[in-house]
């Protein structure tokens, strides 16, 4: 086995760490695409309605968003390969007890748990490669991972319908299997560890905890608030406990020696726009794609199959037009794409609104995804690269994980908070009121994208020194932590 840092693109040692880190990540962003379209055959065979389905969405993505940059923390300290196969393991373990899950509240727990494991697994791709690579090869590297990752991707949500429609919902988590071990084995055998030499001897477990109290405590008020239609002592005080520990992370993070986020990344407009931006425009798009999924089984009568295959053309369209936007944003600067972008993916939000019963797909979804394909296209890489550019070098990896796991609390939120203004709380799937509560939540979050491009538009820099990096699919808009040094022109 070669040595970290020493790898070259193209020989046999190079293919088989790619390889391991497409194995490993093509699990967590498989996951990612194919749960949506399960939801309600989870919920028929288990039930637990619409809160039980926002449920095994938020129980992965909270712990997943509150840890994910911890888990970078612990791999640079610890050894990246070696939590990154704990997470791998964990990862496994989860998704088997998801396979078997005999109720909502079993089923949610082993999501939580498959986030925790996720965010020693997310981290871990890029940095493997990151670490593993000479610098001139890395962009090549983690151009081969981006296109190979998209794939998998670009599956999952036709490979989760098929499954769903042929065996049964459980083998949406079971499938996780056989390519976790696969990918461990690989992982043991060919790549090699790697550390951060000037990593905090100390992870900053404090700031971890209130992150995943404050997300927890708000997300149970949100969702069970707007499901029982009441906000009874207990979810006030639960609801009062999460937002406490949020407004104390900041002034938390201040006082740490080595802080999950160091406070002085903010001083940059640009960061704070670009975050603002993926925290509205993510927001807008993770509620949305989990209620048009169900919205097209339940009202429209559509199989898992074809719900699934249904919201293709949105991955398509990013697969093959985010590089384009990232290279036209060098040139004009990512303002103007971070602008457009978002009202143009509002727009398809908007057309999706108006789907109705009765429908065709070719006259009433396909323009919506394609619409909103076409936003997400110009908005992805030049947001990633406006919050790489924002910060200095040494702050790279930690903004580009900050930002990441900004646009999985904007889907966290959004799943557990735009049913409820939308008036869907204790309503049914099933029940007259849910297509014009969809409708609603829908109009609400084209109104978030388009507040993410005035955002945009207000505080990103019109002319700015941007890298383009590559993006790999919808489920992995943002880049990941340790990403450092690599670029993809």
């Amino acid at each position: 086995m070669e040595a970290a840092g020493r790898l070259r693109y193209g020989t046999p040692a190079g293919r088989w760490v790619i390889a391991a880190a497409v194995l490993g990540s093509g699990v967590a962003f498989l996951d990612a695409t194919v749960v949506n379209v399960a939801l309600p055959s989870i919920a028929a065979d288990l039930g637990g309605g619409l809160s039980g389905m926002q449920w095994v969405l938020d129980g992965y993505l909270l712990t997943l968003s509150a840890l994910l940059l911890l888990g970078g923390a612990l791999g640079d300290l610890y050894g990246r390969k070696r939590m990154y196969v704990i997470g791998l393991v964990g990862f496994t373990a989860a998704s088997l007890l998801c396979g078997v899950a005999p109720s909502v509240g079993f089923l949610v727990a082993a999501r939580a748990l498959q986030g925790v494991a996720g965010a020693l697994l997310v981290p871990g791709s890029l940095s493997i490669l990151s670490a593993s690579f000479r610098r001139e090869d890395r962009g090549a590297a983690v151009g081969a991972w981006s296109g190979l990752s998209g794939v998998a991707t670009a599956l999952g949500p036709f490979a989760g319908g098929w499954l769903v429609d042929a065996v049964s919902w459980r083998f949406v988590f079971l499938v996780n299997l056989p390519l976790a071990v696969t990918a461990v084995l690989v992982t043991l055998k060919h790549v090699p560890e790697s550390r951060d030499p000037t990593a905090a001897r100390r992870p900053d477990l404090v700031g971890a905890a209130l992150a995943t109290v404050g997300l927890a405590g708000l997300v149970y008020a949100l969702i069970e608030g707007s499901a029982r239609r009441e906000l009874t002592p207990a979810l006030a005080v639960a609801g009062g406990v999460g937002l406490a520990a949020l407004a104390a992370f900041p002034f938390v993070e201040r006082q740490r020696r080595h802080p999950l986020v160091p406070m002085s990344i903010f001083r940059s407009r640009q960061f704070v726009g670009a975050n603002v931006t993926t925290l509205t425009v993510y927001a807008a798009l993770g509620g949305a794609l989990f209620l048009v999924a169900v919205e097209l089984q339940k009202v429209l009568g559509y199989s898992a199959l074809e719900a699934g295959s249904s919201l293709l053309p949105i991955t398509f369209v990013i697969l093959t037009l985010s590089a384009r936007a990232g290279r036209l944003a060098q040139r004009t600067g990512p303002r103007l794409p971070m602008t457009v972008g978002p009202v143009v993916a509002g727009l398809g939000l908007l057309l999706a609104s108006f789907i109705g019963p009765g429908d065709s797909y070719a006259a009433a979804v396909l323009p919506a995804v394609v619409v909103l394909g076409l936003g997400m296209a110009c908005t992805v890489a030049p947001l990633t690269a406006a919050v790489m550019a924002a910060v200095d070098e040494g702050h790279v990896g930690v903004a580009s994980g900050f930002n990441n796991a900004v646009a999985r609390v904007g889907g966290l939120l959004a799943v557990a908070l735009l049913p409820a203004i939308a008036g869907l709380g204790g309503v049914d799937p099933g029940d007259p009121g849910f297509h014009a509560g969809v409708a609603r939540a829908l109009r609400i979050a084209a109104g978030l994208a388009v507040a993410g491009g005035t955002a945009a538009y207000a505080l990103v820099r019109q002319s700015a020194r941007i890298r383009v990096v590559a993006q790999p699919s919808l489920s992995h808009a943002c880049n990941d932590p340790c990403l450092r040094d690599s670029e993809v022109a």
